[in-house]
């Protein structure tokens, strides 16, 4: 009985900071490097325009969608060309999609 009660106690323990870890990331600012274009034009993902940076992780593309805010303050550079750059802020995932709320963009 005492092993029992010591193995909840410790996997709960566990969780707990599992958690804890978790939410600590997520308030963690980012930086994301790859190419930043036109979810719609290029990726042909949207059916309307969205400003997004495509990077690479463990060998697969991930996109990221631009806040609003930054999406529309960089758009018309990115629309019709894609171009290399970097992307500093916080990711949030919305709908399934991974949203970056930009303090900083950088073109190459």
């Amino acid at each position: 009985m005492r092993t029992a009660l010591s193995m909840v106690l410790g996997l709960g323990l566990v969780l707990t900071l599992a958690v804890a870890v978790q939410v600590e990331d997520k308030g963690k600012e980012v930086t994301l490097t790859g190419t930043i274009t036109c979810a719609k034009c290029d990726l042909k993902k949207e059916d309307k325009c969205m400003t997004v940076i495509k990077v690479k992780e463990d060998d697969k593309d991930v996109v990221y969608y631009l806040d609003d805010k930054s999406g529309k303050a960089n758009h018309k550079k990115i629309c019709t060309e894609a171009k290399e750059g970097t992307v500093k802020g916080k990711v949030s995932e919305k709908d399934g999609k991974k949203i970056i709320t930009a303090t900083k963009v950088e073109f190459n």
